[in-house]
C-alpha cells in the first residue's frame, strides 16, 4: 500500500451470478463459489466491510445468505427493486463513508454503468474479478490491525447502539452518560504503530491536515523524546470502538523567558465517534494539559474537501490566526502546501460530563525551564 492509493472501506455485492451462481427468483439452486467465500473472509479480516445491493426478494435472499453461512458478514444490506445507485448511496451514507471509499461488484454491465453514472467516485468491478480483489492495492492495507480484524463487529455494535439511541426519549447528554463511555489516551507503543498508521489513512472528515504518516515515520517520532505519539481508544457498554484518534505533538520547552510551545502536528479522530464529541473531548484534554504547563499551542491545519467539521472544532476550541512569537520556535516548514498554523494561548476548559478520560500527564516542563 502507498499513501496515494485510496483504500476501499466497503465492498457492495450484487447477489445473482455475482456473489452466488444462479438466479434465486428463477428457482435456481444457487451456490457460493469457494473463491468468493475466500474473498469475503479475507477482506473482512483486513477490515473491509461487505454489503449488498441486489434486486431481489429481501426475505428470500437473506434466508439464502444465512443458509450459505455468510449473512453475518454483511452490514446495511439493500435488497429490493430500486436503482442500485440509490442502494449504494444509502449504504455509503449509513456508514458515513465517502463514495471513493466504496466499491461495487456486479455481473451486469448496465448495472455497473448506472452506478458509475450517478456515483462516479464509486469503483465498479465485474463479477469475474471477485476472486482477485484481495490482490488489488485498493483492497490491500499494509497491515491488518487488531481493530481492522474486528471492524465489522464494531460497526454492528454501533448499529445496535444507534437503534437504542433512536428509542431514547431523554436529552442526548443523558443518553451519552448511559453509554458509560471511557476514553483512554496513551503513548503509542511499537504494537500500536499499525493502528495509528491506519487512522492517518482511513480518517478524512476529522483529520486536521490529511497528512499520511507511515509506520517508519511514526517509529522515528516514538524514538524522539520531544515528540508525543498518542493513540486514543474508546469503549462503552456495547463494547470497544477500537482506536478512534491520534495526536502527534512536538513539545518545545520553555527558552529564555519564552513560554513552552506545543506543536500539534496532527489530530485525527474516526468519523464513527463524531456524535460522541470525541474530537472536542481530546482537544479540551490537550488544552488543559497545555494550560498546566503554561505552554502555547500551535496547530497545523489544512483545509480539505472533507474536514470542515475539524476546522469548526479548532475554531470552537479557540484556535486562531493571532500572531505570536512562538511561531518562530517551530523551524520546520509544513509537510504539505496549504497548511495553516493556528495559535492558542490555553486557559482551562470544562472537562467532559459524558465520558471518563484515562490519560497521562503531559505537562512535564514548566513554563520557563
Amino acid at each position: 500500500m502507498t499513501a496515494d492509493v485510496v483504500m476501499i472501506k466497503c465492498l457492495v455485492w450484487d447477489l445473482d451470478n455475482t456473489l452466488w451462481q444462479g438466479t434465486l427468483l428463477e428457482g435456481d439452486q444457487v451456490w457460493l463459489p469457494d473463491a468468493v467465500r475466500e474473498t469475503i473472509v479475507e477482506l473482512d479480516a483486513r477490515g473491509v466491510l461487505h454489503s449488498v445491493a441486489s434486486k431481489n426478494d429481501r426475505e428470500l435472499a437473506w434466508e439464502r445468505l444465512a443458509r450459505l453461512g455468510i449473512d453475518a458478514y454483511f452490514v446495511l444490506p439493500e435488497i429490493g427493486w430500486g436503482p442500485k445507485s440509490d442502494s449504494v448511496r444509502r449504504i455509503a451514507e449509513g456508514l458515513n463513508f465517502a463514495h471513493r471509499a466504496v466499491a461495487f461488484i456486479d455481473d451486469q454491465p448496465m448495472e455497473r454503468a448506472e452506478v458509475s453514472f450517478h456515483l462516479p467516485e464509486v469503483r465498479c468491478y465485474p463479477a469475474e474479478r471477485a476472486s482477485i480483489l484481495p490482490e488489488l492495492p485498493e483492497f490491500s492495507p499494509a497491515v491488518a490491525t487488531v481493530d481492522s480484524r474486528h471492524r465489522r463487529q464494531m460497526y454492528q455494535a454501533s448499529f445496535r447502539r444507534d437503534a437504542e439511541r433512536a428509542e431514547f426519549t431523554g436529552p442526548d447528554e443523558d443518553f451519552l452518560r448511559s453509554l458509560e463511555l471511557v476514553m483512554r489516551i496513551g503513548r503509542a507503543t511499537e504494537e500500536d504503530l499499525s493502528r495509528v498508521e491506519e487512522l492517518t489513512v482511513r480518517t478524512s472528515q476529522m483529520n486536521a491536515t490529511g497528512v499520511y504518516y507511515s509506520a517508519t515515520t511514526l517509529r522515528g517520532l516514538l524514538a524522539d523524546p520531544r515528540h508525543e505519539v498518542l493513540v486514543v481508544t474508546l469503549t462503552d457498554r456495547f463494547g470497544p470502538h477500537g482506536a478512534v484518534g491520534i495526536v502527534l505533538l512536538d513539545k518545545h520547552p520553555a527558552l529564555d523567558k519564552h513560554p513552552a510551545v506545543w506543536h500539534l502536528k496532527l489530530l485525527a479522530t474516526s468519523c464513527r465517534v463524531v456524535s460522541f464529541g470525541a474530537g472536542s473531548t481530546i482537544l479540551n484534554w490537550l488544552i488543559n494539559q497545555a494550560a498546566v504547563a503554561h505552554a502555547h499551542v500551535v496547530a497545523d491545519f489544512r483545509t480539505t474537501d472533507r474536514n470542515r467539521m475539524m476546522e469548526v472544532a479548532y475554531r470552537f476550541a479557540g484556535f486562531s490566526h493571532q500572531p505570536c512569537g512562538c511561531h518562530a520556535r517551530i523551524s520546520q516548514p509544513p509537510d504539505l502546501d496549504g497548511v495553516q498554523r493556528l495559535h492558542l494561548e490555553p486557559v482551562p476548559r470544562r472537562e467532559s460530563t459524558t465520558m471518563r478520560i484515562l490519560a497521562p500527564q503531559l505537562a512535564e516542563w514548566s513554563a520557563y525551564g
